[in-house]
């Protein structure tokens, strides 16, 4: 019994060793409470492009990648890059004080052709259902397993407005927030709010502030350039995608007001329908 007792301890100790290169030795039998995932960022993309040229330019020499590609007939979800490795699908960007989004997130290129400049101005082009059905159900699995918290599950225009407009304003962010995915501005609030900004409107160093508060990388200057014009365009087409001209009206200052006060965004309490409740960020 006494050698058999010997056996089960020195196994459990070799147990708790993991051999490295060159014979190194590491004991794992410890782990620290202070962690968490390395992807703290979902940032959804689409492709301008259709499933097989997306397939091809993600998966070869085009120096661009993504964890994901969800096509959309079939909707179908491909997984191209490792979770625990970097895809190459942020580029330039920017989040609530973080730069270079490729290091610290999860990407999902969505099957999309994107738009189009006619002479009545840009179109974009549709989701479908079954495909947007496909991209909810993989962020929910990866927003459960890694953690990521709802202000952080962004657009790529999110992270680089101006320079990229994906997933566009045809992309249902609504649907996300019934998901429970994402907040929502309380639409009481906004509508309580409407009638006094149509009365007085703030100004442009009012709106760069909220948006900064948001997480977008914002001028601070005051002045309307193009910069803070494409951010407000950004806003509202996840917000108010109905009009996204960049203008700062009585309705987007309301939405920009309710966003970033206490209480103001709401998280959904029965995913696809039911009440909502308050959601404070937690950056």
């Amino acid at each position: 019994m006494k050698n058999t007792l010997l056996v089960l301890a020195s196994a459990l100790l070799l147990g708790a060793c993991a051999t490295g290169p060159q014979g190194l030795h590491i004991d794992t039998s410890h782990t620290s409470q202070n962690q968490d995932s390395r992807a703290l960022f979902l940032v959804l993309h689409y492709t301008v492009l259709d499933y097989e040229k997306s397939l091809r330019v993600l998966t070869t020499g085009g120096q661009v990648s993504s964890h994901y590609l969800v096509r959309d007939e079939p909707p179908t979800i491909y997984r191209l890059v490792d979770e625990n490795r970097r895809a190459w699908h942020a580029g330039p960007s920017f989040w609530a004080g973080h730069s270079n989004l490729n290091s610290s997130s999860i990407g999902i290129e969505i099957v999309n052709p994107g738009y189009k400049d006619t002479p009545e101005g840009r179109v974009y082009a549709p989701f479908s259902q079954p495909q947007i059905d496909a991209v909810i159900k993989l962020s929910q699995d990866i927003v459960a397993r890694h953690g990521i918290k709802p202000e952080r599950v962004i657009g790529h225009a999110d992270i680089a407005p101006g320079r990229k407009q994906d997933p566009g304003p045809m992309f249902p962010w609504k649907q996300l927030h019934q998901a429970g995915l994402i907040a929502w501005p309380d639409a009481a609030q906004v509508a309580a709010k409407i009638s006094g900004y149509a009365a007085l409107l703030p100004d442009t160093a009012w709106a760069q502030d909220k948006l900064a508060r948001i997480g977008y990388n914002v001028p601070r200057h005051g002045e309307l350039d193009e910069l803070t014009k494409q951010t407000l365009v950004t806003f509202q087409m996840k917000y108010r995608p109905a009009l996204y001209d960049g203008v700062l009206d009585a309705e987007t200052a309301a939405l920009l007001d309710t966003a970033t006060t206490p209480g103001g965004m709401r998280m959904a309490t029965t995913p696809l329908e039911g009440p909502t409740k308050p959601y404070t960020s937690r950056w």
